[in-house]
């Protein structure tokens, strides 16, 4: 039980729970352009062709496990379910993202700089340290 509650507590607020659900719809979002080509996406084939170009290989595996982890986070994220575990693979995902495709263009997103992908690790940081918040179902799970 103090596992369970090491992993699915907290005792954070209202804030924690909104930032929590934005950054998961963005993830989520994000995840199924990459799987499924929804809102302009490239779907499976052209992320696994990006992925190829940026050096992350094989393509289809790091296209998978990626946008797996932004649309299946993002839902954990939204729902308020494993919201720790979810954040911390989001948390990864974003370091690769910085280091392997944006580091070198700066920071700003015009450039397609690592701004917008450093905003996003910082919630998926919040959110592992704090935990779910309320209205969430690690919340209701750990009571």
């Amino acid at each position: 039980m103090n596992m369970i509650n090491s992993v699915l507590g907290t005792r954070a607020g209202l804030g924690i729970t909104v930032l929590r659900i934005v950054v998961g719809i963005i993830f989520a979002a994000h995840g199924s352009q990459k799987l499924f080509g929804l809102f302009g996406g490239y779907g499976l084939a052209g992320t696994a062709q990006y992925m190829e170009s940026v050096g992350l290989t094989p393509g289809h595996l790091m296209a998978m496990l990626s946008g797996g982890m932004e649309f299946f986070g993002g839902l954990a994220l939204i729902i308020g379910l494993l919201v720790r575990p979810a954040a911390l693979g989001l948390a990864v995902l974003m370091l690769v993202a910085i280091f392997s495709v944006h580091i070198n263009n700066g920071l700003f997103m015009s450039n397609n700089g690592y701004e917008f992908a450093l905003a996003l690790l910082g919630g998926a940081i919040a959110v592992l340290v704090e935990g779910a918040g309320k209205a969430s179902l690690d919340g209701a799970i750990a009571d």
